[in-house]
């Protein structure tokens, strides 16, 4: 090093700047003082008579200008007025160095001959810690490398700053300087992108009137709501919004005044969360769906349980896993979230789902009363002895017969009135025929008939069940599930207006769900207001997820069409897919579908996800080449790793 300086005494790096220096670039890990001592520079050769600029070029936590942007500001009246921004639309400098190292260079350009002061990254290890070093220096122009450290502490990347052909000197770090925990990093990044949009406008865009730029996901609203991104014009950023709706190509964004809108559109990975917070997204689907090990692998479940591993699926809305996994018996257990509430599709062999679950099931969806789909009525029935509330039921003609004659095999001479009570609903084309039977009590009693409106056979706040009829040689029925939307708080402005949380947020979602935005709400202040003004002030909603469930279909154009139109966008659709292709003469003789059909009626439903299952257990030794013919006509199959699928495979040996 050439010298050594105190940052709390930058007296000596002030005479370098004013001795010739014009561009200095200070490093050093994140929270060690780079921001405030360029304030301090700039303040005391302002005082000078100097000009002074900043490249604010951490992303993550610029010292001005937005977030998930590289920024160019000039030092006037005390603090940083921004002049212009290169966006990144990510907040992560090691991911996306290239395009920071060019908007670096881009922006050094512009800076004129004066003092040009440089608050790098703090990524200072690996290859992209060597990279944006090296890589900055050169674009910008840098003529001094100020390395703050901290006790005398060898510097990072010591060996790229030896071989910089510029000069070098150590600053010794202030000893007050601290780096600011994540939470608090999260909201004051936070708070920066929430100025950017003060007074921004909503404005309307076509996906199909832009080129997108950068990564952008797939046409999917809660891929789209929340994320930042930027407009460009010939290179340059002209605009940096932030999506809030998408409606089909259509996406509603804001956008501050004196920004404006072009034909490029630049998105990344920078997006608002459901707490409200501007942070560095998950690639769009990672760890949404996943494989769990088969239950026969936990050592509290008897080794004779089978049926391979068991996808599951998370959404702001439920947590989904189908219980005896691909081989076995269906049984799809949806859980609502922060609700003591499931939703089981199929009854299957139940004995893998915990008895205290049967008595939070409050409806259960029946495809069909082949023995593999209803033999869990039995395990249901007994869990549920002295549970008050109804069980509903639906399913397709003919359920409720049968639902009554598996309870009259039961003797219930000592049950009483605490014998578990049901109602079954029975879809007939567009209406629903409605019984209640209850264990010990003889025969049925008929509710009457319900009209079904667009295929919804259960209608609540927060969501929607609808249900197609298809053949398989009997009517069966296929389900979706269709959250209304998703609600999140925003921490950060509850915290804003000194708001403490409480039940008068889950009366706020309640009344937003029911659609009713005048209605007045009180507050923990004593203050009121309309539902509609604290959902556009305190919530960020989101679409649902939808998720489908559809078993044992024949291969027919009609059953095509209806199951297509169900699943039309969905999240996930569990679909079954028994027989390869080779095997397609005995699914035509059963009534199933072939991987192709499977993979064929996803794609053209454009799913995001698609989980096979109820295998034939011909394939138990070898499932990867279900997997693998389904792949071929559908990227979206959800598979899992080499070594679960074999791990499954031998345990069914």
């Amino acid at each position: 090093m050439n010298q050594q300086i105190r940052a709390d005494h930058p007296d000596a790096l002030v005479k370098l700047l004013s001795a010739g220096v014009r561009r200095l670039l200070l490093f050093g890990p994140p929270g060690i003082g780079k921001t405030t001592l360029a304030a301090t520079l700039a303040h005391q050769l302002n005082l000078a008579g100097r000009e002074v600029r900043c490249l604010a070029a951490d992303p993550g936590m610029p010292a001005f200008g937005p977030p998930g942007a590289v920024s160019l500001g000039v030092w006037r009246q005390g603090e940083w007025k921004m002049e212009a921004f290169e966006a990144l639309c990510s907040l992560d400098a090691a991911r996306f160095r290239l395009p920071l190292i060019e908007a670096v260079g881009r922006l050094a350009g512009r800076a004129g001959q004066g003092t040009l002061l440089i608050d790098a990254p703090g990524v200072m290890r690996g290859v992209a810690g060597s990279e944006l070093l090296t890589s900055i220096v050169a674009a910008a122009a840098v003529d001094l490398v100020a390395v703050l450290l901290r006790d005398d502490k060898t510097p990072p990347l010591q060996r790229e700053l030896q071989a910089l052909r510029v000069d070098l000197v150590e600053v010794a770090a202030s000893p007050l300087a601290r780096r600011p925990g994540k939470n608090s990093r999260d909201r004051e990044r936070t708070r920066s992108w929430d100025n950017h949009l003060a007074d921004a406008e909503v404005r309307e865009i076509s996906l199909n009137q832009v080129t997108s730029l950068g990564t952008p996901p797939r046409k999917a609203p809660e891929a789209w709501i929340g994320k930042q991104v930027a407009f460009l014009q010939d290179g340059a950023s002209v605009g940096m919004a932030e999506i809030i709706a998408m409606d089909g190509d259509s996406l509603r964004l804001r956008l501050p005044p004196g920004e404006r809108l072009s034909s490029s559109l630049l998105v990344r990975d920078a997006v608002r969360d459901r707490s409200g917070m501007l942070v560095t997204g998950k690639r769009f689907g990672d760890s949404v769906v996943r494989y769990l090990p088969p239950s026969d692998l936990v050592p509290d479940y008897p080794q004779t349980l089978q049926g391979g591993y068991r996808p599951m699926v998370q959404t702001g809305s439920a947590s989904v896993l189908l219980m005896n996994g691909v081989f076995g018996d269906p049984q799809l257990h949806l859980r609502l979230a922060h609700q003591r509430r499931s939703l089981l599709f199929d009854l299957g062999d139940g004995t893998r789902l915990p008895g205290r679950v049967a008595h939070q099931v409050s409806d259960i969806f029946i495809s069909h009363a082949h023995m593999d789909h209803i033999c869990g009525f039995l395990w249901l029935l007994r869990a549920r002895i002295g549970e008050r509330e109804s069980c509903r039921l639906y399913g397709p003609p003919g359920l409720a017969t049968r639902i009554e004659h598996l309870i009259e095999g039961i003797h219930w001479d000592r049950i009483g009135d605490r014998g578990p009570r049901f109602e079954v609903s029975e879809l007939d084309g567009d209406r629903l025929r409605r019984f209640v039977l209850q264990a010990g009590k003889p025969g049925r009693q008929h509710l009457g008939e319900k009209p079904v409106m667009e295929g919804v056979v259960l209608d609540e706040n927060g969501f929607q069940i609808r249900a197609v009829t298809l053949d398989h040689g009997i009517p069966v029925v296929a389900y979706a599930f269709e959250p209304v939307m998703q609600i999140n708080i925003r921490k950060e402005r509850l915290l804003a207006r000194d708001l403490e949380p409480g039940p008068w947020l889950t009366e706020l979602k309640q009344l937003i769900l029911q659609q009713r935005p005048e209605s007045q709400l009180s507050l923990p202040n004593g203050e009121h207001a309309t539902v509609k003004q604290l959902a556009e002030e305190l919530t960020l909603i989101s679409p649902g997820s939808k998720i489908v469930y559809a078993t044992d279909l024949a291969d027919t154009a009609d059953n095509r069409d209806r199951l297509i139109a169900l699943a039309e966008g969905a999240h996930t659709l569990f679909c079954e897919s028994p027989f390869l292709q080779r095997d397609a003469d005995q699914a035509r003789r059963t009534g199933h579908l072939t991987t192709t059909a499977c993979a064929e009626i996803a794609t053209r439903a454009s799913v995001r996800h698609l989980i096979p299952f109820h295998f034939s257990r011909r394939y138990e030794e070898t499932p990867l080449q279900l997997y693998d013919e389904i792949a071929a006509h559908c990227p979206h199959v959800v598979r899992p790793t080499i070594s679960s699928v074999t791990i499954a495979a031998g345990s069914n040996r």
